[in-house]
């Protein structure tokens, strides 16, 4: 798997490391029991602080994505492990708030409830493979468009080869 960080995004790196592993598990690019590189080598590989790295692990493993394994790093948790349930369960409740408060935002812009059905099922199509992972990203196209060269050369990627097993 690659890791890719941009320092021109306005999201934080850390959570940009977050994402990608997170998108890597769910399209199975990233299985349980993976060895995640270690907190310096990922960082050294990307060219930034250690501390964002740890940082986007420690968030991972208090989501019950990753388990710390002393030594041996940080792997890819089951998905039926106990802790993980339990955080999958949260952050369901947490993302059928968050579709409410969408569709409410939505709605008072004037949107219809067929509009905003057909976007959340383009989104989910592409979140499930069903379509190209760029198709109908309005705001990656919005995050790249009118910036300088020299900010469109700051993205940095990390091609680490990601073990298998712990």
């Amino acid at each position: 798997m690659i890791i890719a960080i941009d320092d021109a995004l306005p999201e934080p790196l850390y959570k940009q490391i977050h994402d990608q592993i997170i998108g890597g598990i769910a399209t199975g690019e990233l299985e349980p029991g993976t060895s995640l590189p270690s907190v310096r080598t990922l960082a050294s590989d990307l060219g930034i602080n250690l501390h964002t790295v740890n940082k986007a692990y420690a968030i991972l493993r208090d989501e019950g994505y990753v388990q710390m394994r002393g030594r041996s790093g940080a792997v890819i948790s089951e998905p039926n492990d106990t802790n993980r349930a339990d955080k999958n369960r949260e952050t369901l409740a947490a993302m059928e708030n968050d579709l409410f408060k969408l569709a409410l935002t939505y709605r008072a812009c004037g949107g219809t409830r067929g509009q905003f059905l057909e976007c959340a099922a383009a989104q989910a199509a592409r979140a499930y493979g069903a379509v190209p992972q760029d198709y109908g990203d309005a705001s990656a196209k919005r995050k790249t468009e009118g910036r300088s060269a020299k900010q469109a050369t700051s993205k940095r990627t990390s091609a680490h080869p990601f073990a298998q097993g712990a």
